[in-house]
C-alpha cells in the first residue's frame, strides 16, 4: 500500500516538472526555424541580384564584339589607303562645245595619272588625258568650204591638282578632285587645209588651234576588289578657254586604281 502512495506522489511532482521543461525547451526551438527562413530569404534576395548581373555581362560581351569588330574595320581601312601611290588608267566621256556657233559634240578620252598621298585622305594628282570627237559643221555659203562637214578634233590636257577622301569604308570610298593645267587643242587637223571653216570674215565654225588653261573638279567613287586593286567612276565639269570663250562641259570618267608604296 505504501508502494502505491510512493508511486502516486512521484508522479504528482513528475507532471509540472515535465512542463517547465516543455515551455523551457520550446523558446529554443524558434531559433532553429529561423535561421532557415533568413537562409530562404539571403537565397530570394541572392537571386533577384543575379538578373541584373547577367545583363550587365552581357551587355559587357556585346559591347567587346562591337569593339573587336571597329578594330577589324579600322585595321581594313588603313590596309587598304595607307599606300603612298595610286596610279589610274581609263577611259572618259565629254560633251564639248568645238565652236562658237555649233552644238556639243560626244568626245571619247583615254585618262591616266598619278596621286601621292600624305596620309590616308590627302593627296596630290596629277592627270593626263585625251580627248576624240567629230563635230557637225553647217553647211555655208563657201560649197568649197563646205563640204567639210566631219572632221576629226582632239585635244590633249596636263593637269594636277589635290585629291581628298571624304569617305573611307572597307569597301569603298568617296573623293572630290580639283584639278587645274594646260589644254592644247587641234581642231583643224582634218579640215583638208580650210582651217577654221569660216564664212564670213572672222565667224569661224572651229576654235582656233592651240593652247589654253584647263580646270575640271571631279567626285570620286571607288570600289576596292582588294587592298592594291579598285575600279573607279567619276563625274566631272570641265572648263577651258578655247578662242577666248569659256567652255564649260561635263562628262565622266573610269578605269582601273592601283594602289603601291605602304607608308
Amino acid at each position: 500500500m505504501r508502494s502505491i502512495v510512493r508511486f502516486a506522489f512521484l508522479m504528482a511532482l513528475a507532471i509540472p516538472f515535465a512542463q517547465i521543461l516543455s515551455a523551457q525547451s520550446s523558446p529554443n526551438q524558434t531559433p532553429s526555424t529561423q535561421p532557415s527562413t533568413s537562409s530562404s530569404q539571403s537565397a530570394t534576395v541572392g537571386q533577384g541580384q543575379q538578373t541584373p548581373s547577367l545583363t550587365q555581362q552581357q551587355i559587357t560581351v556585346q559591347e567587346r564584339i562591337r569593339m573587336r569588330r571597329e578594330q577589324r574595320k579600322q585595321q581594313a581601312i588603313h590596309d587598304t589607303y595607307s599606300h603612298r601611290y595610286d596610279v589610274y588608267l581609263g577611259m572618259g566621256y565629254l560633251r564639248f562645245t568645238p565652236g562658237k556657233y555649233l552644238q556639243r559634240v560626244t568626245m571619247y578620252a583615254w585618262d591616266t595619272g598619278l596621286t601621292r598621298y600624305y596620309n590616308l585622305r590627302l593627296g596630290l594628282t596629277a592627270d593626263v588625258r585625251g580627248y576624240y570627237g567629230t563635230p557637225f559643221i553647217y553647211p555655208n555659203p563657201n560649197p568649197t568650204n563646205g563640204a567639210v562637214t566631219r572632221p576629226a578634233i582632239s585635244q590633249y590636257d596636263f593637269l594636277i591638282g589635290p585629291t581628298y577622301r571624304l569617305m573611307l569604308r572597307p569597301r569603298y570610298a568617296l573623293s572630290a578632285r580639283a584639278l587645274g593645267g594646260y589644254a592644247m587643242g587641234n581642231f583643224t587637223g582634218d579640215t583638208n587645209g580650210f582651217g577654221r571653216i569660216c564664212y564670213s570674215g572672222s565667224n569661224c565654225y572651229l576654235w582656233p588651234d592651240g593652247g589654253t588653261y584647263a580646270v575640271t573638279g571631279s567626285l570620286l567613287g571607288e570600289y576596292n576588289v582588294s587592298p592594291v586593286m579598285a575600279l573607279r567612276l567619276g563625274v566631272n565639269d570641265f572648263v577651258t578657254g578655247f578662242g577666248s570663250a569659256m567652255q564649260n562641259s561635263v562628262g565622266f570618267t573610269g578605269g582601273v586604281v592601283l594602289r603601291f608604296g605602304k607608308q
